[in-house]
This record gives C-alpha cells, sequence and structure tokens, in this order.
C-alpha cells in the first residue's frame, strides 16, 4: 500500500492540454480518476477510476461516493470549468475541503461575478443581462457602444463578441445566444461596457483567504470582433505582476474563494487594471505549463495540496520567460496541410515540440462559424530569457510551421 494521500481528480480534460496536470499531481499523489469515459492516456496515473455521467450531478455524487466507499480521500479537485459546482457539491458531501457552492456558482455567472466586483468596490466593467434582442438594445442604450456581448456562464471566449454600431446588434446577439444556450446553468447573454486596452490574466493561489500572485500572462488576441486567444506570454520580471496583484486578490476576495488557484482575467484600461473574471481553476491554454517553465512553480501540485487543506510550496526554482502560440489557419476549410521543419526543429533547442490538435482531412471552422474548439489546428512554446526574446522566437518558428486548409464548395 502507498504512503501518499489519495486525491480524486473530477474530470481530467484532454492530453494535450491537459495532460500536464494529472501528471504533475500523480508525480506527488496517488490519484482516482472521476471521468466520462474509460482511461486511455491516463492510466499510467491512476490507481483506480469510475466512469459516470459527468453532466448529471446525481450520477457524478453517486460515482465520487462509490470511489470514497474504496478509498480513503484526502481531497477532491477539478481543473474543468464546467465541473467546479459538481465538484464542490461532491467534496462538501464527503466532508472534505472545498469552497462552497455558492462561491463556485458566484465564479461561473459572470453576472453574479459582477454585482459582488461593484459592492466590493473591485474595479470592473458596467454589466446589463439581457434575455431578449429587445433587452440587449435596452442595455446599449445604457452601456454605449462600444460594447461586448458574452454568455453569462461559459468560457474560452465561446460567444463573446465586440459591437461598434446599433446595426451589428440583432447579429451579435445571435451569435450570443447561441454561445449562452450552450450553457447548463445560465443561458442569459450579458451586454458589457467594452473595456480598451491590452488583456493580460493574474495566476494566483489563495490558502485560507490569502492569496499570491505567482504570475501576469501576457495574452494575444486575434482581430476583432471576437476575443480568440492567439498566445500567451509569462515572464517572472514582468512589472505588471505587482501593479496587478491587488486587484486580482481583491476580486478573490470579494467572490469569497478562500482556497484554491484562480485565473483572474483583466484589462489595462488607460494603464490601470479593470476585471473581467475569476476563473477558479488553473488557467487554459497551458499556461499552468508555461508558469512551470517560467518560475519552476507547480500550479497543479499546489492545487491539488489545496484541496487536500495544505500549504502549497510557492517557491520559484527557475527563472525564464515562456510563450505559446496557437495555430489557426487564414481561413476556414478543410485541414490539408499541418507541418513544421524537421530540420529548424532539430536544431532549436528552444522551441518545445508542436502539438496538433487537428488531423489533416478534419474540418477546422474560424469565427463566426468555429470556436476555439474547432478553430485551432494546435499550437506550440518557446523559452527564452525575457519577453522580448521569446516573442521573436516565437515570430522565428511561424515561419517554419505551415497550417493550410482548402475552403469547402
Amino acid at each position: 500500500m502507498s504512503a501518499r494521500p489519495l486525491l480524486l481528480v473530477v474530470s481530467p480534460g484532454d492530453e494535450i492540454y491537459r495532460g500536464y496536470c494529472l501528471e504533475q499531481v500523480a508525480a506527488s499523489y496517488d490519484v482516482v480518476l472521476l471521468t466520462g469515459t474509460e482511461p486511455s492516456w491516463e492510466k499510467p496515473h491512476i490507481v483506480d477510476h469510475a466512469v459516470a455521467d459527468l453532466d448529471s450531478t446525481t450520477d457524478l455524487l453517486a460515482a465520487g461516493r462509490l470511489l470514497a466507499e474504496r478509498h480513503e480521500l484526502a481531497g477532491v479537485v477539478t481543473w474543468s470549468e464546467w465541473h467546479l459546482v459538481p465538484t464542490a457539491r461532491l467534496a462538501r458531501a464527503l466532508e472534505l475541503p472545498t469552497n462552497s457552492v455558492e462561491v463556485m456558482r458566484a465564479c461561473r455567472n459572470k453576472a453574479t461575478a459582477r454585482t459582488l466586483f461593484a459592492r466590493h468596490g473591485v474595479p470592473s466593467a458596467a454589466s446589463m443581462t439581457a434575455r431578449s434582442l429587445v433587452e440587449a438594445g435596452l442595455a446599449t442604450m445604457t452601456i454605449g457602444y462600444p460594447a461586448v456581448l458574452k454568455p453569462a456562464a461559459f468560457a474560452g471566449s465561446i460567444g463573446v463578441i465586440r459591437i461598434d454600431r446599433p446595426e451589428q446588434l440583432p447579429d451579435a446577439f445571435t451569435f450570443a445566444s447561441a454561445g449562452a444556450g450552450q450553457s447548463r446553468e445560465d443561458t442569459a447573454v450579458l451586454v458589457e461596457e467594452y473595456l480598451d486596452g491590452p488583456e493580460i490574466s493574474v495566476e494566483c493561489v489563495t490558502h485560507r483567504g490569502q492569496t499570491t500572485a505567482v504570475a501576469v500572462t501576457r495574452k494575444s488576441l486575434g482581430p476583432p470582433p471576437y476575443f480568440e486567444e492567439t498566445g500567451h506570454t509569462v515572464d517572472p520580471d514582468d512589472p505588471l505582476l505587482a501593479q496587478a496583484a491587488p486587484v486580482a486578490a481583491a476580486a478573490i476576495k470579494a467572490l469569497g474563494i478562500t482556497d484554491g488557484v484562480q485565473h483572474v482575467e483583466m484589462r489595462l484600461v488607460e494603464g490601470r487594471p479593470r476585471l473581467i473574471e475569476v476563473n477558479a481553476r488553473i488557467g487554459g491554454d497551458m499556461i499552468g505549463h508555461l508558469v512551470h517553465l517560467a518560475t519552476g512553480i507547480d500550479l497543479p501540485k499546489a492545487a491539488a495540496d489545496l484541496a487536500c487543506g495544505n500549504s502549497p510550496d510557492l517557491t520559484p526554482t527557475r527563472h525564464e520567460t515562456a510563450g505559446i502560440r496557437m495555430l489557426y489557419p487564414t481561413a476556414s476549410g478543410t485541414l490539408t496541410q499541418r507541418h513544421i521543419n524537421q530540420e529548424f526543429a532539430a536544431r532549436t533547442p528552444w522551441l518545445h515540440p508542436v502539438r496538433w490538435t487537428r488531423q489533416v482531412g478534419d474540418p477546422v471552422l474560424l469565427p463566426p462559424h468555429g470556436d476555439l474548439l474547432t478553430a485551432r489546428a494546435g499550437f506550440y512554446i518557446v523559452t527564452g530569457r525575457d519577453t522580448t526574446e521569446v516573442n521573436e522566437r516565437l515570430d522565428t518558428a511561424a515561419h517554419e510551421i505551415t497550417v493550410t486548409t482548402q475552403a469547402v464548395r
């Protein structure tokens, strides 16, 4: 029998984007898995599992209780945005450490979060809920243009769109409503003030109500009116960390979060941070991996430690800059080519292996017909001494990678 603590991981995600999370947690914990499909790539990292319909709270709770009967669990954790609320409910049912279900609901619902930010004086954006085109039109009369329409309870920039004129509102509301309709929690659309400025996120760890900001992520976005994230960089010497950290901590406190890892998104408007949202889990798009490459801080392990009621080790052990760039085609269509110059890759130690998420022959669809789940063909990661060098290396590598689509007729 292992002497290591047992951790229940709910919904591990896919191997390409989330495999590093399970691998890093399994380095310190024995892992039992609650998943929607029979494990495959996860098998080397787990000691037991249960398969359940993760979209059914009843099934998830029942499967979690079965695992708890077979094992003495120390904690429950998820890095899945869609399962934050049921995971909190399961942890509470098993009498294991967790934030409350109500707190997780507030993190999932952007309208609730905006209300709490305003109540606690956290700088955010003006926001109104709209359940019809008429209500959206009335909201824009108050908020003005440009405005942003987005689902109240979704993620990944799905259904998020900017409008600059009233005549754009009907199509934008249809687009945002389609994204909102995918949510199991709230299908409303928010009409919000457009925050004009660079977008960043602050990667935070909160223990017993005390938040530590461990890194700032600078984001690159695709062309408007959509908000597709095309890349991220993490620099341990980023001067924005000191400026943005207090605002991130205030937002986390306003939501009532006491423990966990948070990915806090904001924009710098006239140089001052203003909140977009707080995600109560490790950031997507490999951001946790970038933090590890840049600082040595292990966010998946920190999340596991906190889920077990323990204090995480946030001591930096590396000092480097890391960046990721997503591979999008220039136009929607069928993927016909995807490759990297192998000679270049072989002689470039700062370039990490390209990860492909689409196969030749697959459809690759850009907004408005697609979203991040369908628009990306893959990604690549580079490291360097600072942000300038990393951005130069991202550009250099881009010229050695080919992604080609053919329009469907």
